[in-house]
């Protein structure tokens, strides 16, 4: 089998170039390695739909280096090809997907991702375009747009633009205008929302753990719509959110609108955006779809 290596020389807070390149001359798979450095939005789909297209016959497994956005492009080139895998080295500021397979620690060992077993994997599709983690809408979306805006500037993605992206959003996204339809049923007849997330991962936004029932192969996604609240609300319900304790938490009773669907349609007013796997798309209409056991990943054993 081929490894390579999409590296992502922007993402994070540190260029991990140089420690990807010196695990693997070290490696004892070094002459199956292979390195390529993305030069812009997109580029690592186009390169691994490229790659598989020019070598149809060949197995390999394309390790993403980067974050969330990254892993995502690797997953766009991949998917539809039975010769491809995916893996990661997750070196971005958020990390989200790989807290499903307990945190990005174990995914540091470059030996260990290459051995690791591969298993197929739901997608959500939207459009020509595929997520493995997250799309969502609201509140969350205005945190995302601050986050692309900071790393359009700086060259990265910390921590405080999160947060940044956090009170930007209590200020202007606490009631946003939205009607979900999760298999057919409207989730909030009033058409308005704080916030809402159709994961196939568990964690969004660098901690919070959205999700935290969602599984990557049941052929579900997991759809949690939050009714609007105030700030002060907002605020004193934050934490149980962030750690995944608010589908049974009595506080959230009268808030969350919960789902498992294949399918969601999203309506809402021109001008709205949404957020897939962090990147943001402007349209206002659209529809989410589960493709089941849509393409391999490999992650370390725990």
């Amino acid at each position: 089998m081929k490894y390579v290596f999409v590296i992502n020389p922007h993402a994070g807070e540190v260029n991990a170039e140089a420690a990807i390149r010196e695990a693997i001359e070290t490696s004892e798979h070094k002459d199956s390695c292979e390195v390529y450095l993305t030069r812009g939005v997109e580029d690592a789909t186009v390169f691994v739909r490229e790659y598989c297209e020019k070598h149809p016959e060949e197995a390999v497994r394309f390790i993403a280096c980067g974050g969330d956005g990254t892993l995502s492009e690797v997953f766009n080139g991949a998917v539809g090809h039975d010769n491809a895998e995916v893996s990661c080295y997750p070196c971005g500021s958020g990390n989200d997907f790989v807290k499903a397979y307990g945190g990005a620690e174990k995914f540091f060992d470059i030996d260990r991702v290459i051995k690791a077993k591969a298993e197929k994997i739901d997608l959500l599709k939207v459009g020509d375009r595929y997520s493995n983690n997250v799309v969502n809408f609201g509140f969350d979306t205005t945190v995302a747009i601050t986050v692309n805006e900071g790393r359009e500037k700086t060259g990265n993605a910390g921590k405080s633009l999160y947060t940044k992206g956090i009170v930007k959003a209590l200020i202007t996204s606490m009631k946003n205008r939205f009607k979900v339809y999760a298999d057919g049923e409207l989730l909030n007849p009033e058409g308005v929302s704080l916030l809402c997330t159709l994961s196939n991962g568990r964690y969004v936004g660098g901690s919070f753990c959205c999700a935290p029932l969602a599984e990557l192969n049941d052929g579900y996604m997991e759809v949690c719509l939050v009714r609007p609240i105030s700030r002060l609300r907002f605020i004193s319900l934050i934490g149980v959110y962030t750690r995944g304790e608010h589908l049974n938490n009595p506080k959230f009773a009268d808030i969350i609108v919960y789902r498992r669907a294949k399918k969601v349609k999203v309506e809402a007013p021109e001008g709205f955006a949404f957020s897939l796997d962090g990147e943001i798309i402007h349209q206002n209409r659209f529809t989410v779809e589960v493709v089941p056991l849509a393409v391999k990943f490999a992650a370390p054993e725990m």
